[in-house]
């Protein structure tokens, strides 16, 4: 018994030199990181040869052969007449989504495929949605009588905006906690005019990066720009909350207030722009400030009309 004991120790000490002697499993590079690394210094030729005997149910690699022919495409000139056609994606675009689109399919949850997905269709979605809203004399090249002529198919289901936006939901959605993915929503979501989309996609930030001042600031500065006022003082509070010395900040809301004071005493409305100002009065900067001494200038006014 003791002999075949020491013999099993033997064995087990052998395989293990055996196993020193030789390189650990986990040192092997993959295939995917072996295509991702072909694909960062542009060997896409490489990179889709790799992938050809590989599993093509496998979302993984339908992504990555996705995104092989989508950096492809960034370096391939556009094929003549291509912008004349009711479709103006490249050819290597083409093959790109439709392997994208499989991926997805494929495995829903996987972000990147989702975020490929985004980047190819983004440009030409936003083309289209600028065409669309151009007048038809201008669609039309000038011409009013071509202005009613038959429309180009709709390629809305290849490129448009909702189909991008979904894109990039759903790639936030597989990383929730991924910023890049959110600011590219953010600003795809804004170029393209479609600010509900926007806000949500701030929401999004704002959850990922909830202990930090600046998000909030740029949050603020997106409601200043749809006339939400007390969303915007509401954003830059929570700003203050993080960062209170923060000036940026605190004159931002300032303005806001010293804004509201001026659009009340239009109205002769002079006890809202007396409030007004002593809200203002908190967050003003320093005595030297232009800020300041508009406030200044504000409470004399108004010291004159109730001197009156």
């Amino acid at each position: 018994m003791a002999r075949r004991l020491l013999i099993g120790l033997a064995l087990v000490i052998l395989g293990c030199r055996r196993e020193e002697g030789g390189p650990p499993v986990s040192s092997q590079p993959s295939l995917a990181d072996e295509v991702r690394a072909l694909i960062a210094q542009g060997d896409t030729d490489t990179a889709l040869a790799r992938l050809a005997g590989a599993d093509q149910a496998d979302g993984e690699v339908l992504y990555l052969e996705g995104l092989a022919w989508a950096r492809k495409a960034e370096s391939a000139t556009p094929e003549p007449g291509l912008a004349s056609t009711s479709s103006d994606l490249k050819p290597e675009e083409e093959q790109a989504l439709a392997f994208l689109e499989r991926a997805v399919a494929a495995k829903p949850d996987l972000g990147p495929a989702h975020m490929a997905l985004a980047e190819v269709l983004g440009p030409h979605a936003l083309r289209r949605e600028a065409q669309r809203k151009a007048p038809a004399s201008v669609r039309s090249g000038g011409s009013a009588a071509r202005a009613k002529e038959p429309a180009a198919p709709d390629a809305s289901q290849v490129s448009g905006v909702e189909r991008v936006l979904l894109a990039y939901r759903r790639a936030a959605q597989a990383d929730p906690a991924s910023r890049s993915v959110v600011e590219a929503w953010i600003d795809f979501a804004t170029r393209a005019g479609r600010l509900e989309e926007t806000d949500a996609a701030f929401q999004q930030l704002l959850l990922r990066d909830k202990e930090n001042a600046a998000p909030f600031v740029r949050y603020g500065d997106f409601l200043v720009s749809r006339k939400d006022e007390l969303g915007a003082i509401n954003a830059y509070s929570r700003a203050l909350i993080w960062q209170p010395g923060l000036e940026e900040a605190r004159a931002k809301i300032a303005d806001i207030y010293l804004a509201q004071s001026e659009a009340h005493f239009g109205k002769k409305e002079y006890a809202s722009a007396q409030a007004r100002l002593r809200d203002a009065g908190r967050y003003v900067g320093p005595a030297a400030s232009p800020q300041s001494g508009r406030l200044r200038r504000m409470q004399s006014r108004l010291a004159q009309i109730r001197g009156r």
